[in-house]
């Protein structure tokens, strides 16, 4: 039996009449996959953030390993301790990398803060390793990558804190279906060998069929199904599940039908 890395336990969060995030709770185990899927506006996105920090809860709570972090107080020890426990990785990395900034000092700059005093140069090797980049990205800027390497770029700077929940919001959904696949497999790679809990942020059911082992479904800020991935998606129990499934473009799709069903609900 894997033990819970992660436990959300009902997280609201409003912003003016809007019910963002509405009576949501969930767990993660160690090692464990965990996909949140809905389409935009259905909160998914907000939960994420406030896992992560970026945001705070009106009410609820967030555990790491049976810690409480949904403590309101500030201070770099406190921000520095919660971003060693759960990192995040966004759709656009080009946007959280600075242009300026070679992919190696990248690097090194997190390792500074989070470790100081150990061995910067060898750790950065050994992350770029990880996920297969070598020494000429090493010394790139991150105009000189590929998409799919700065997406790369942005994993290994998360795994430097040697985090114990990796958070990906919409991470391989700017980038070709190829490339998608490399950095999905590369993704499970990590977790076989790291024993990293995920939790998957996207619209992409195909995603989350490919890398979760759990899976829940969010609609207006409330989670409307939940369960094995497997299972959900084979046997959907909410209409919503069943509508995001019928929404999956294939022979014969026809959107209008849809757009009216969605409208039923």
């Amino acid at each position: 039996m894997r033990k819970t890395v992660l436990e959300v336990l009902g997280l609201h969060r409003a912003y003016g009449s809007v019910q963002a995030v509405d009576n949501v709770s969930f767990t993660l185990a160690e090692g464990g996959s965990l996909g949140i899927v809905g389409e935009s506006g259905s909160g998914k996105t907000t939960t994420a953030r406030i896992v992560v920090g970026l945001e705070d809860a009106d009410s609820g709570r967030v555990l790491v390993h049976r810690q409480d972090r949904t403590d309101r107080r500030r201070g770099r020890a406190r921000r520095l301790a919660r971003a060693r426990e759960v990192q995040m990785v966004f759709q656009d990395p080009y946007l959280s990398l600075d242009p300026r900034t070679t992919v190696e000092s990248v690097l090194h700059e997190t390792l500074r803060l989070h470790f100081p005093g150990t061995d910067h140069a060898r750790r950065t090797t050994e992350l770029l390793d990880q996920v297969g980049l070598g020494r000429r990205e090493a010394t790139a800027l991150p105009r000189q990558l590929s998409g799919g390497q700065r997406q790369r770029v942005a994993i290994a700077r998360a795994l430097a804190v040697e985090p114990a929940v990796l958070v990906l919001d919409e991470a391989v959904a700017a980038l070709d279906v190829s490339v998608q696949a490399q950095i999905l497999n590369l993704l499970a790679d990590i977790r076989e060998q790291t024993g990293i809990g995920y939790l998957f942020i996207t619209h992409d059911l195909g995603v989350v069929r490919c890398v979760t082992e759990d899976v829940i479904v969010m609609r207006h800020g409330a989670v409307v199904e939940s369960g094995p991935t497997a299972s959900v998606l084979a046997n959907p129990r909410h209409p919503y599940t069943r509508l995001l499934l019928d929404s999956v473009p294939r022979p014969g799709w026809d959107p209008r039908g849809i757009a009216a069903a969605r409208r039923a609900l």
